[in-house]
C-alpha cells in the first residue's frame, strides 16, 4: 500500500534520514522502533507531507497529493489541535474539510470516553484525552491508511486497549498502519513486521519473529543500537 525508496530527509546541513526504503502492505501493521533522534518521527512526518524530502513516496501506487487527504488518517507523536474549539467543534471542523466523518466522530468519542469532555475548551483537556482528540479526528473518515507515532502514549487502560483492538480489527479488513513506538512490548504484540532505524538509516528490517531468536525484541533492539552494556551504566549511576 506504501512504497517509500531512498527517502532523505534535511534540516539544514544535518541529514536526519539517510536513505531510506522500506514498503507496508495492506492487511500489516509495520512499525518503525529506534531510539530518539534516529529520524522515526521524520519518516513520518514525509509520508504525510509535513516536511520536505528527496526520494519517493507512494501510496496504492500514486505520489502523494492533497487529493488522497481521504486515504490517509495521521496521529502526531504531538496532539495537532485548534486548542480555542472544543472536541465538538474540532470534529465538526474536520469533517467540514473531509467532506465526511461527523457522525463517525461521536461513535468514537462515545467509544474512548469523551462525551463528558465534547463541549469544553480543547485547551482545559488533560495530555490523555488531548491525545484521545487527536485519534479521533485520525480516524472519523475512515482511512484506509493509518500512520501513527506513539498514539499509544498518555491513554488510559481501557482506551489504550480499545485502540489496539481497533488497529488490528483495520489491518484484518484490509487497511495498513505504519506505527511508531518506544515500547518494546507493545511493538511485539502488534506489529506485523519491523524496521529498526539509528542514526537516520535502517539496520535491520523484517518479520519480528525472523529477527529474534532466542532473546526478547528489548534484547535484539539493544544489541542493533549500541545499548548493550547497561548493568555498567547502572551501577555507575547507583
Amino acid at each position: 500500500m506504501l512504497e517509500v525508496r531512498d527517502l532523505r530527509i534535511r534540516y539544514g546541513e544535518f541529514e536526519a534520514v539517510k536513505g531510506v526504503s522500506f514498503e507496508v502492505k495492506a492487511g500489516e501493521i509495520f512499525g518503525i522502533l529506534g531510539p530518539n533522534g534516529a529520524g522515526k518521527s521524520s519518516i513520518l512526518k514525509a509520508v504525510i507531507g509535513l516536511v520536505e524530502y528527496e526520494g519517493e513516496v507512494r501510496l496504492m501506487g500514486k505520489e502523494i497529493t492533497p487529493e488522497m487527504k481521504n486515504d490517509i488518517g495521521f496521529v502526531p507523536e504531538e496532539p495537532i489541535l485548534i486548542e480555542s474549539l472544543t472536541p465538538a467543534e474540532f470534529f465538526e471542523f474536520i469533517a467540514s474539510i473531509r467532506g465526511k466523518g461527523e457522525r463517525k466522530a461521536e461513535v468514537l468519542a462515545r467509544a474512548f470516553g469523551l462525551e463528558e469532555y465534547m463541549s469544553r475548551p480543547i485547551a482545559t483537556l488533560s495530555m490523555g484525552n488531548r491525545r484521545k482528540v487527536s485519534i479521533v479526528s485520525a480516524l472519523m473518515h475512515d482511512p484506509k491508511f493509518l500512520i501513527m507515532d506513539e498514539p499509544l502514549n498518555g491513554l488510559d487502560a481501557k482506551s489504550a486497549r480499545i485502540l489496539k483492538d481497533f488497529m488490528r480489527k483495520h489491518v484484518e479488513s484490509g487497511g495498513a498502519i505504519l506505527f511508531s513506538t518506544h515500547i518494546m512490548e507493545i511493538a511485539e504484540k502488534m506489529c506485523d513486521r519491523i524496521a529498526v532505524i539509528n542514526e537516520g538509516r535502517i539496520i535491520a528490517m523484517g518479520r519480528i519473529d525472523e529477527l529474534v531468536k532466542d532473546e526478547t525484541l528489548e534484547d535484539f533492539f539493544l544489541k542493533l543500537v549500541g545499548g548493550e552494556d547497561l548493568g555498567g551504566i547502572v551501577d555507575a549511576i547507583s
